[in-house]
């Protein structure tokens, strides 16, 4: 079974795409509890998220199959968040269950919504050259 290669550009989408919504879920965060929207406070609250983010894109590989919902996109979700949350945790901040309970839903939208709006434009251009 031969595997296609990811091109260099779908998977710098991909990541970037990652990081600023996980940027986009801190600033909103801190906007919607009025903190300061400094970027050393959005920043503050986004590294737990971003480092959890970026072992799930060593442990899952995410470079192979960048906008794979299944399991790629699903297992970096929950490695995002459980990651984020013991990273906030031991760094000393606080992971109350509203918290929890909203950032899951918010990063589930953001890192598996991206794929999916991607993967359907993707594959509607392919059929547009077919």
């Amino acid at each position: 079974m031969t595997q296609s290669k990811t091109s260099p550009g779908t998977i710098l989408y991909a990541a970037a795409a990652d990081i600023v919504l996980v940027l986009l879920f801190a600033l909103s965060g801190r906007s919607s509890h009025s903190e300061s929207m400094t970027a050393a406070g959005v920043l503050e609250t986004a590294w737990p998220f971003l480092a959890a983010l970026t072992a799930g894109w060593l442990i899952v590989r995410a470079w192979q199959n960048p906008l794979r919902i299944w399991p790629q996109a699903v297992c970096l979700w929950l490695i995002t968040v459980a990651g984020g949350m013991l990273l906030r945790i031991v760094s000393g901040s606080t992971a109350e269950l509203p918290f929890v309970i909203v950032a899951t839903l918010v990063l589930a939208l953001f890192l598996l919504g991206h794929r999916l709006l991607a993967s359907l434009v993707t594959r509607r251009t392919q059929q547009g050259r077919d």
